[in-house]
């Protein structure tokens, strides 16, 4: 039966995004929240996405 209130689009998105952060969990430092200190937690956020999206490329 057809859904409708699905919306591809939306669902899209949130699957990017839900793979993003299940990507980033592989990345010990994140997941376990290594970093203490929120400006060093940021940067290693930068730094797993940056090699996520290289990866990708």
């Amino acid at each position: 039966k057809a859904n409708p209130e699905f919306d591809a689009h939306i669902y899209k998105q949130r699957h990017l995004v839900e793979n993003l952060f299940a990507r980033l969990k592989h990345f010990r430092s994140i997941a376990t929240r290594f970093e203490k200190l929120a400006r060093n937690f940021k940067a290693m956020l930068f730094i797993a996405c940056t090699l996520i999206w290289v990866k990708l490329k």
